[in-house]
């Protein structure tokens, strides 16, 4: 197979991830820096179907309008020649020092209200690029030290911004949603709502929740030691899967953005098979880094690799999904069980039944082996390209 990505298959990419110029904390930057235009025309020649941004990936910090409507007009554009489209756009709150201590929750008042006319002054590009999903990220809500924010002040603010741009979003009539991106830590040295569970429990504080769902992504809770297809399979039983943010990690540390499928290749296939299995019909959206060490013609091979790993792991879960093998073994680890209610019977069939209590023979219900080494070693075998 050629692994040639089309416009179907709705893989996307950040104008940030494709356009980093490989600066980090101890090193210049490596590449020149990328013109949204050729990121638009190279990403739609490798076959991805959109294009994402930051206002400030597109729009300088501190541009005058006149020189916003340039960038927005050559961007808009290349979509139009190209064919892509913004599925989601979001909001730069961390790199002007004006967000030191964040944006939503910074203790300073009037860098809040700045932040919020920031944000809604990008809501109204994004509906008029036609982006349906707008992603919050809060890199800088948080603290490194315990007496320096108070954390419910914090979380009422950040309740009070949501709860503010999705006024704002159902007055102008926009047709979008918000996704909340958690982080654990980097750059802040605690960052609120770290985790999916977190955001999710915080939606449920809101006053419109059905308008903002979660956009997870795959380092950031592997930074925090979590199983991320665990993470997603939970938002999308919440139905709350808004949008993804597709990369590589290896193990807790920094967040290093690799492209996807490097790293932890196993929860890589696990996610895919997740995805792909549980009807997930939004953007395949990869946020990841190319190295500093390449070139531009590296940074294409980079981005190329992205789609070409998640197509190659959709195959392998395919095959494993049609192996005959694989549904008998599924069987023997009676997952075909764990889909059937407990009690349909309610509590009174429950309470009646001895042999749910009284009669159930509790050892040889503890004898019994589930058979998940064979099913895990299928999985292995797919995945590695030995079966199928």
């Amino acid at each position: 197979m050629t692994y040639q990505p089309v416009r179907e298959d709705k893989f996307s990419f950040g104008l940030w991830t494709v356009g980093w110029q490989g600066k980090d904390p101890f090193g210049d930057p490596t590449r020149a820096a990328l013109d949204p235009v050729e990121a638009v025309q190279r990403l739609a020649e490798l076959g991805a179907y959109g294009i994402t941004f930051h206002d400030d990936d597109l729009i300088p910090f501190g541009s005058s309008d006149a020189a916003r409507e340039t960038h927005v007009k050559r961007f808009r554009q290349a979509l139009d020649d190209t064919g892509l489209i913004v599925p989601m756009a979001t909001t730069n709150l961390f790199t002007h020092p004006v967000f030191k201590d964040g944006g939503f929750t910074a203790n300073d008042r009037d860098v809040r209200r700045y932040a919020l006319r920031k944000v809604i002054r990008n809501i109204d590009l994004a509906a008029e690029l036609g982006a349906k999903v707008y992603v919050a990220w809060g890199g800088r809500e948080g603290a490194e030290s315990g007496g320096a924010k108070d954390i419910r002040a914090a979380l009422d603010r950040m309740k009070e911004a949501f709860d503010l741009l999705g006024e704002y979003v159902v007055e102008q009539g926009y047709d979008l949603r918000f996704a909340i991106e958690p982080k654990p830590n980097e750059p802040r040295g605690d960052i609120l709502l770290p985790t999916v569970g977190h955001a999710l429990a915080f939606i449920e504080r809101l006053e419109r929740p059905e308008m903002y769902g979660v956009n997870p992504e795959t380092g950031h809770e592997q930074m925090a030691g979590l199983n991320f297809p665990h993470g997603i399979a939970q938002a999308i039983w919440a139905g709350k899967l808004f949008h993804i943010d597709l990369n590589g990690q290896s193990g807790i540390k920094y967040d290093q953005d690799l492209r996807f499928g490097a790293g932890d290749l196993r929860q890589a296939f696990w996610l895919v098979d997740l995805l792909e299995t549980a009807g997930y019909e939004g953007p395949r959206h990869f946020d990841f880094k190319p190295p500093r060490t390449e070139d531009y013609s590296g940074v294409w091979a980079s981005a190329e690799g992205c789609m070409r790993n998640y197509l190659i792991l959709r195959e392998r879960s395919a095959a494993f999904r049609a192996d005959p093998e694989v549904q008998q073994a599924l069987l023997d680890s009676r997952l075909d069980e764990l889909a059937m209610p407990t009690a349909a019977d309610g509590i009174a069939g429950l309470l009646a039944d001895k042999g749910a209590y009284e009669e159930f023979d509790v050892d040889a219900a503890a004898a019994r082996g589930m058979a998940f080494e064979r099913l895990d070693q299928l999985a292995m075998d797919h995945l590695l390209g030995v079966r199928g």
